[in-house]
């Protein structure tokens, strides 16, 4: 059986955690940031873990 290769894109973006969820960086934090406060934009500085309902994301990243 032949080795299952990493997604590189995926491995870039995701990190596991301690108990083995995904962590991850929010979204809508790179243009047009002049119409978005000043609140909104320091709560996507945040990291969050993904949803339960990925669970494809085990295929992607088999060796993480």
């Amino acid at each position: 059986m032949p080795k299952v290769k990493t997604k590189r894109a995926a491995a870039k973006r995701f990190k596991k955690t301690g108990s083995g969820q995904l962590k991850r960086m929010k979204a809508y934090k790179s243009h047009i940031l002049t119409k978005k406060s000043t609140k909104r934009k320091r709560n996507l500085r945040k990291s969050t873990l993904t949803d339960h309902a990925n669970v494809s994301m085990k295929k992607i990243l088999p060796y993480l």
